[in-house]
C-alpha cells in the first residue's frame, strides 16, 4: 500500500511569528551564535522571494519541481529568506537558505572586508528621482578595505594574498552596452610599500566575473608592530562609471 505525499512550502519571511522576531536585537548586536534567516526584503512590503507551487500531493514514484523567483525592488547585497519543506502538515524535511543581491548598474566589485552591517532599514532615504538626477561626475566614490596579513619568520616570508572580483551582469536592460572595463590608478607609492595588483586593467564580459589578485610582502626593515597602509583608485566602466577608493592595510604575523 502506498500513500500520496502531501507537502507544503513555507517562506520564513511570511511566518506569523516575524513581528515577534523583529523585537529582538539585530544579529550584528546579538550573540554570534544567533543568526537571522530573513534579511532585507522589498520596500513594497512583499517578500523578495516567492516559490511555486506552495502545496500539493506527490504520487508514488513521481517527483515535483519548485520554482523560486527573486524579485527585488531596490539595490541591496543582503536579501535573504528561508524555505521550509513540510510533509503531512507537521514534519520539516528540508530547510533551504535563499540569498540574493541586486544592483542598479551592470557592473560590480566584490571581495573587500565588510564596511557595514548585513542588515538595512526599509526606510527610503533618497527618492528615485533624486538618484536619477545625479550626473556621472556627482556619483559618490565607493570604498573598499583590504586587510592583508603576511606570515614572517627569521627564515621565510609567506606573502599575503587577497582576491577581488569585477563582474558584469547580463540583462536585457543593458543589451546594447559593451563589456565592463576596469583599471587601477595611483599605483606607484602602493608598489613601494610592497603591494602588488595583477592585472591592473582588463575587460569583463557580461554575465562573467574576473579575478584581480592582490598580494603584499613587507618591504625590508618594516616594523612588525606597525601596519603598512596605502590606497589606490579602481575605476569601473559599464553603463556608468564608478570610482572605488581601495584602502590597503598590511600586517606582519610572526611565526
Amino acid at each position: 500500500m502506498t500513500l500520496p505525499l502531501k507537502y507544503s512550502i513555507f517562506l520564513e519571511s511570511l511566518s506569523p511569528n516575524r513581528d515577534r522576531e523583529h523585537q529582538k536585537l539585530p544579529p550584528f548586536l546579538a550573540s554570534p551564535e544567533i543568526t537571522d534567516l530573513v534579511g532585507t526584503q522589498n520596500y513594497s512590503g512583499l517578500s523578495v522571494f516567492s516559490v511555486s507551487p506552495v502545496e500539493g500531493t506527490i504520487c508514488f514514484g513521481k517527483c515535483q519541481e519548485f520554482t523560486v523567483t527573486f524579485s527585488p525592488d531596490h539595490e541591496s547585497l543582503f536579501y535573504s529568506d528561508c524555505i521550509q519543506v513540510v510533509i503531512f502538515g507537521k514534519e520539516v524535511i528540508r530547510v533551504i537558505q535563499l540569498k540574493g543581491a541586486a544592483r542598479n548598474h551592470m557592473m560590480f566589485v566584490e571581495g573587500g572586508d565588510p564596511l557595514d552591517v548585513p542588515i538595512e532599514s526599509l526606510a527610503i532615504t533618497t527618492s528615485v528621482a533624486e538618484e536619477a538626477a545625479k550626473s556621472e561626475s556627482d556619483r559618490a566614490t565607493n570604498s573598499i578595505l583590504l586587510n592583508l596579513e603576511c606570515v614572517q619568520s627569521e627564515t621565510f616570508v609567506i606573502p599575503a594574498i587577497w582576491e577581488l572580483k569585477v563582474g558584469g551582469i547580463r540583462t536585457a536592460q543593458f543589451a546594447s552596452k559593451k563589456n565592463v572595463e576596469y583599471s587601477w590608478e595611483n599605483m606607484q607609492l602602493l608598489q613601494l610599500k610592497g603591494f602588488t595588483i595583477d592585472p591592473v586593467k582588463g575587460t569583463v564580459e557580461r554575465g562573467q566575473t574576473k579575478s584581480i589578485s592582490v598580494s603584499w610582502v613587507p618591504p625590508a626593515g618594516s616594523n612588525p608592530n606597525q601596519p603598512v597602509t596605502g590606497s589606490a583608485i579602481l575605476t569601473v566602466k559599464g553603463d556608468v562609471k564608478e570610482v572605488y577608493s581601495v584602502y590597503f592595510m598590511g600586517r606582519i604575523v610572526a611565526k
